[in-house]
């Protein structure tokens, strides 16, 4: 049996009421990404057009000859009611709503988008938005948006990632910049705005049990219904990484403003958050880089120390400073390990922890010096996983990273990678380590985020 929303990630036909000719517009774009993607039957519904985007158009959805289970509406919110009445007609189980002027334009908005909830719930229909960018789906190339884009046709690559954006702008804008910025694979992304039927308890439930779903991350203004949320995500094993705003007073207020959102209280919020073992955050690239480290890293059991190999001794002591800032215990290694990696070094230098390696690297080569490390401390039992901080030189060749993700997967202990040089030479280096499952951030303080929220899902994953 078909599950409610897969009425919208998989349906049986979309209309696309209020799709246009004029490419400044949001109907121009919805249409060309449905297109652009979508496998199915499309009907694009504007009286202006007899034809849109070589496909034929309709006036209005009655004379659409077929059935078809979606419809993506963009036209003014004062039609939606007449607009579900006559798909529900049509055999329409799913509308998305990515126009605006509904409960965050004040109360006639919000007894609009009210009664048009209570009227498709009576017709069988399920209401995703509205004030939202719709959907993104890597595996089907779905892209139910107004995304004023085609460049997810280039960037957008499958994956086990799936986010729920409480935004419209900020998922589209910012889904880009992520895209064009980071090696991560997409599941869905799915913009709810101001979520009058369809919410994030719906998309969470479903992603829990969603076999292309291994990460889900959120950005929530408010929750409908803590007690499940939370519960879900005390079920799963999946990692579900929040960025919760509102939580300053102006915060929000804005949320309010925005979206029609109530956050609630903070404090109360963070406790319950880390007792049901959400993975929290601040900001919207720790949000992004924390769900892409667990799309690399599917095995880890955090029960000893971490291991810190760098080319520079300054940057092992800051690197060390923020272990102890975030209760990270830094491992004791072993005399066996620490014999391993002196044999790198010249004589007139001894093996410490941190591993300062650069000496080692001018007297055998860095891809030599990291690959005989990282296989030191696999095997090393006081070590649960490592922190390698690079320095990307171009007269070395990255394809060591490829044996160094092999001892990751073999020893389930994960390795997250720093690295620092010239932009061109950085990004060849990047692209080797992420293709041989190596997560790699572009800051010290996010390698250590990301080993605290490995440590403390995986903490949380071995208990249940």
């Amino acid at each position: 049996m078909k599950h409610e929303l897969d009425y919208f990630f998989h349906p049986d036909g979309v209309a696309v009421l209020g799709a246009s000719e004029n490419q400044r517009t949001g109907g121009f774009h919805i249409l060309r990404n449905v297109l652009g993607g979508y496998t199915g039957r499309v009907y694009p519904v504007n009286p202006r057009y007899a034809e849109l985007l070589g496909v034929k158009c309709y006036p209005d959805i009655q004379s659409i000859p077929d059935t078809f289970e979606c419809l993506i509406y963009f036209i003014p919110a004062r039609f939606i009611l007449d607009t579900i009445k006559e798909a529900a007609k049509k055999g329409v189980r799913a509308i998305i709503i990515e126009s605006a002027g509904f409960a965050e334009v004040g109360s006639q908005g919000q007894a609009l988008q009210q009664e048009a909830v209570a009227l498709a719930n009576s017709l069988g229909i399920r209401l995703w938005g509205p004030n939202c960018m719709g959907y993104l789906d890597g595996h089907t190339r779905n892209v139910f948006s107004f995304m004023y884009t085609d460049k997810w046709k280039t960037l957008m690559k499958p994956g086990d990632v799936s986010l729920i954006v409480q935004s419209g702008m900020l998922s589209a804008g910012f889904l880009m910049s992520v895209l064009e910025r980071d090696n991560i694979g997409i599941s869905k992304v799915c913009s709810i705005g101001n979520k009058c039927d369809v919410n994030e308890i719906d998309l969470l439930d479903y992603f829990c049990g969603d076999s292309e779903t291994g990460a889900v991350g959120c950005y929530l203004e408010s929750i409908v219904d803590g007690k499940k949320f939370l519960q879900i995500v005390k079920n799963t094993q999946k990692p579900i990484v929040v960025l919760k705003s509102g939580r300053s007073e102006h915060g929000k207020k804005a949320a309010m403003s925005h979206t029609a959102s109530l956050a609630g209280n903070t404090a109360v919020q963070a406790g319950a958050f880390k007792q049901a073992g959400v993975v929290q955050v601040i900001d919207l690239y720790e949000l992004i880089d924390t769900v892409k480290a667990f799309s690399y890293i599917k095995n880890y059991r955090p029960d000893k120390g971490v291991a810190l190999m760098t080319f520079s001794g300054g940057a092992g002591i800051v690197t060390t400073d923020l272990m102890a800032d975030y209760s990270i215990p830094l491992a004791n290694l072993s005399d066996d390990t620490l014999q391993a990696v002196q044999k790198l070094y010249p004589s007139w230098m001894g093996a410490s922890h941190p591993l300062d390696l650069w000496p080692a690297v001018e007297q055998n080569g860095l891809d030599a010096v990291y690959t005989a490390t990282v296989e030191a401390l696999m095997s090393d039992t006081s070590v649960d996983s490592i922190i390698v901080e690079c320095f990307a030189s171009r007269y070395y060749d990255p394809a060591f990273f490829k044996d160094i993700g092999n001892m990751m997967r073999t020893h389930k202990k994960p390795v997250v990678l720093w690295l620092v040089g010239e932009k061109d030479v950085v990004e060849n280096y990047k692209m080797h380590a992420e293709s041989s499952g190596i997560p790699v951030f572009g800051e010290i303080g996010r390698c250590i985020q990301i080993i605290q929220a490995l440590r403390f899902h995986f903490s949380k994953r071995g208990k249940m």
